[in-house]
């Protein structure tokens, strides 16, 4: 379960009689993102703000954010700045996929200007499956959630993303970009397939998720890294849901929660990779993995 922190904003029990008598409380609750809970709890109540994600991290808990990266220059310094806005203590693991762009001169910087950030280089094109998998051995937060390195989906969003696992309710929590959030209007046929190969996955897996092939997937790392994967390219996505589906020997299944996303797709214009090939492999990995590891 989520370990409740001792609330360290001054509790108000009377009005302030001058306006500059708040400075000193919004100094404090500026500076801590702790004591911000703790006034909000104040205000609205904790079941109000354990609804809309607002609660407090446990002592010495790490998020571990891992960032496949292939030919990004125009997205990926904005969308580390957002990852880092997240008040949540994080390590960013960027994975560079043999760019060809300015990528790989943006990710030098970045490793320069934070300290938690680190950047790893695959020696060729290999796909997001396989900078995933290398960035998986990474890992050293407590829970894992995999990012894409441009704007589609909202780092801040990973409070809520989280919050599952650290209510003690969660393994694995799938963000659904069909359960309720907006969404920009794009492509109508990518949306038949993803909905079709949910589908498919689903009467394999006997899970009932609603959106499968969404970048946000949330691990414990134990759970990611116990998972062998195999799949170079988009296949990452049936294969660990089918992986994270398969029942262990002697052990319970592990708990799968979906929670709502918006979601701001881009155009292949912008930089948008995946293709009709894609949605084959995607087919192919749902038979394969369910038949056999």
């Amino acid at each position: 379960m989520t370990t409740a922190l001792a609330p360290e904003a001054p509790v108000v029990d009377k009005p302030m009689e001058k306006p500059e008598d708040l400075a000193p409380l919004l100094a404090h609750v500026v500076a801590n993102p702790n004591a911000r809970v703790a006034l909000l709890h104040q205000l609205l109540g904790e079941a109000v703000c354990r609804h809309i994600g607002v609660y407090p991290i446990p002592t010495g808990f790490k998020l571990s954010v891992v960032i496949p990266v292939y030919n990004e220059e125009r997205w990926l310094a904005e969308l580390v700045r957002r990852v880092q806005a997240v008040e949540i203590p994080k390590e960013l693991i960027l994975v560079n996929d043999c760019s060809t762009d300015g990528t790989p001169a943006i990710l030098t910087q970045l490793e320069k200007q934070y300290d938690n950030v680190r950047v790893i280089h695959q020696p060729k094109n290999k796909g997001k499956g396989a900078a995933l998998r290398e960035g998986f051995k990474h890992c050293t937060g407590d829970v894992v959630i995999v990012q894409d390195a441009d704007w589609e989906y909202d780092p801040a969003e990973y409070p809520k993303l989280i919050q599952p696992i650290l209510d003690g309710r969660a393994d694995v929590v799938i963000g659904s970009r069909f359960i309720g959030e907006s969404h920009r209007v794009l492509y109508y046929w990518h949306s038949v397939a993803n909905k079709a190969l949910t589908m498919l996955s689903n009467w394999f897996t006997n899970l009932n998720l609603t959106d499968m092939e969404t970048c946000y997937k949330v691990f414990k790392r134990e759970v990611i890294q116990s998972i062998k994967l195999k799949s170079n390219r988009f296949g990452f996505e049936p294969e660990v849901t089918a992986k994270i589906a398969r029942k262990r020997k002697g052990q319970p299944p592990w708990r799968v929660y979906e929670v709502p996303i918006s979601y701001s797709g881009r155009t292949y214009e912008e930089g948008k990779k995946i293709r009709l090939k894609d949605a084959f492999q995607a087919l192919y990995c749902i038979i394969r993995y369910w038949l056999a590891d």
